[in-house]
């Protein structure tokens, strides 16, 4: 088993989900899958099924329902910490995360002391983004801005989620607590962590739009990132 293991929640996504398995696990460094899957109606789980006869630290866990991301990921962040892995580290199916900078986001924490890193679209204001429309690179861009703006973190892209995390923020942050589910589920998850004094490191990589199956974006997940920051904000400190 490793110390690390990569979440990465799939809705209909058979198209890549076997090419980004094999591709995590190519890495040098070994690290462990988990696969939240929201009952697929394509087959995804039963892809990664099949997998699982060829690599013991894949795993599963098939929900009945579409719950939204942010749900995904706290259920696999409890089976994480119940399965006690040191680090737990956010990934997209979809290869808009690519698996070669796996290794930076855990060499964050694990080297130079981060308590959570952030792969970073927008570190220091260089656009990193590939094959993108103007309309979404604009939107990403400067709903990062605005959440700087709104909560202050000292953050350069608040809303990525390419994420890893240290498990004790994980075991600090209630995660019962977390109210969003959709696109504001990554920016409540940094500003609780901020709030409780984590240290944090970004690293830049290069974001590219997926090639194969459908983006899971809608407006009312944009909308519940717009409107739910600033409740969030007044709410005041994270429990």
């Amino acid at each position: 088993m490793s110390n690390t293991l990569v979440i990465i929640p799939t809705f209909n996504e058979k198209e890549n989900i076997e090419a980004i398995i094999n591709a995590v696990f190519s890495q040098k460094k070994q690290f462990d899958i988990l696969i939240v899957d929201d009952n697929s109606p394509d087959g995804t789980s039963a892809i990664v099924s099949k997998l699982k006869e060829k690599y013991s630290n894949l795993f599963l866990e098939v929900r009945k329902d579409k719950k939204g991301l942010g749900t995904a990921y706290i259920h696999g962040f409890k089976w994480a910490l119940k399965n006690k892995y040191d680090y737990i580290i956010e990934m997209d199916a979809d290869f808009s995360h690519n698996p070669n900078d796996l290794i930076k986001l855990y060499n964050a924490c694990a080297i130079d002391g981060a308590d959570y890193s952030i792969g970073s679209r927008y570190l220091h204001n260089k656009i990193n983004v590939v094959n993108w429309d103007f309309k979404r690179l604009f939107l990403s861009y400067f709903a990062s801005k605005y959440v700087h703006l709104i909560t202050q973190m000292p953050i350069f892209d608040t809303t990525a989620g390419f994420v890893c995390y240290k498990r004790k923020v994980l075991e600090t942050i209630d995660l019962n607590q977390i109210k969003f589910v959709g696109y504001a589920f990554q920016i409540e998850m940094k500003f609780k962590a901020w709030k409780h004094k984590f240290k944090h490191k970004e690293v830049s990589i290069i974001f590219s739009d997926r090639e194969k199956g459908t983006s899971k974006m809608s407006g009312s997940i944009i909308s519940e990132a717009v409107f739910g920051v600033i409740k969030m904000k007044l709410q005041g400190l994270p429990k």
